[in-house]
């Protein structure tokens, strides 16, 4: 009984860290992409001056 209920939550915390990394990784291409987007209009301005 021990070692299922052992199994069953390193199982949970298991998957628990999988869809926090893909989150993390998720919001890091959005802030990748956040930024691209500022360069470039930066990079707009800047010539345009």
């Amino acid at each position: 009984m021990f070692r299922k209920m052992l199994m069953l939550m390193l199982g949970l915390v298991m998957a628990t860290f999988v869809v926090g990394c893909n989150t993390v990784s998720g919001v890091g291409k959005d802030v990748q992409s956040g930024g691209k987007a500022i360069t470039h209009t930066a990079d707009e301005v800047s010539d345009r001056l």
